[in-house]
């Protein structure tokens, strides 16, 4: 199944590659330009809120390595989420390279339910811990019940938070210590992050509870609690330094994906 992946994968980026000049002039939807964590090109969130998110992001590349993008488009029509998913995957190459521990988080608001509405990307690498069917429950039960309400920020950083959280499960090699510059504590994504893994675990620890149990019902009740919320804040143990890495762009780091991942709505 994996090297049916990687195979799907690799025709996939070639005719990407040597289709990319029709698919503009044919009216598909671009891929933007990779310039941060978080593309909002649907305006769901306020500048605050991408501020905000955009910090945390950051942040936990900083602190481990590994990426999480986010990307809100209008739509992807006429193409289905997941064939605009992978396009965009290709060309961002979230994660390390030979690491390959990218995810990208993909909303398209306008796209009918058929196409679907939201889809998490999983790089090749993060697919042991951030599984199709774990990916599937992200989406279902914790961003859609947000989205519901049209909580669009609370959402995205539950989702986020939540796929964090699988990540750090897994052990991935540290980053290269990265000089931070000045007023590295004064930074709102240091402070952002922990709470972000803490409630990650949480919606985690729910999404493992019995389906009937719904996001919005009180009581942890789990045994794992603790185990799952140390494991999130523990985490953050395997990079090297804390904080932003300062001054420079943002750009993917060479890693690659073979579809893996899940598709939904709300």
């Amino acid at each position: 199944m994996r090297a049916l992946r990687y195979a799907f994968a690799f025709l996939l980026a070639l005719a990407f590659c040597a289709s990319a000049p029709v698919l503009a002039q044919q009216g598909f939807v671009p891929v933007p330009a990779l310039t941060g964590h978080l593309t909002d090109q649907a305006g769901m969130l306020t500048p605050d809120q991408r501020d905000r998110l955009e910090a945390v992001l950051t942040d936990y590349e900083a602190k481990t390595g590994s990426q999480i993008a986010v990307l809100l488009v209008k739509t992807t029509a006429p193409e289905q989420i997941e064939q605009y998913s992978i396009r965009v995957a290709e060309a961002w190459k979230l994660g390390r390279k030979g690491v390959d521990d990218g995810v990208l988080l993909l909303v398209a608001p306008e796209n009918t339910e058929a196409m679907r509405r939201l889809r998490i990307e999983a790089g090749r690498g993060v697919q042991g811990v951030l599984t199709d069917a774990k990916a599937k429950q992200v989406l279902q039960d914790v961003i859609a019940p947000h989205f519901q309400q049209k909580q669009y920020y609370d959402g995205l950083v539950a989702g986020v938070g939540s796929i964090a959280t699988l990540l750090n499960a897994e052990k991935f090699p540290a980053p290269p210590e990265r000089q931070v510059q000045g007023r590295q504590q004064q930074q709102s994504g240091g402070s952002l992050l922990l709470p972000l893994l803490f409630f990650g675990a949480i919606f985690l620890m729910r999404m493992f509870r019995p389906r009937r149990s719904s996001l919005g019902r009180g009581g942890w009740g789990s045994g794992a609690t603790g185990f799952i919320i140390g494991s999130a804040l523990s985490g953050l143990g395997r990079g090297g330094g804390g904080g932003f890495s300062g001054g420079g762009g943002f750009s993917g780091g060479g890693g690659s994906f073979d579809g893996g991942g899940a598709s939904g709505n709300w």
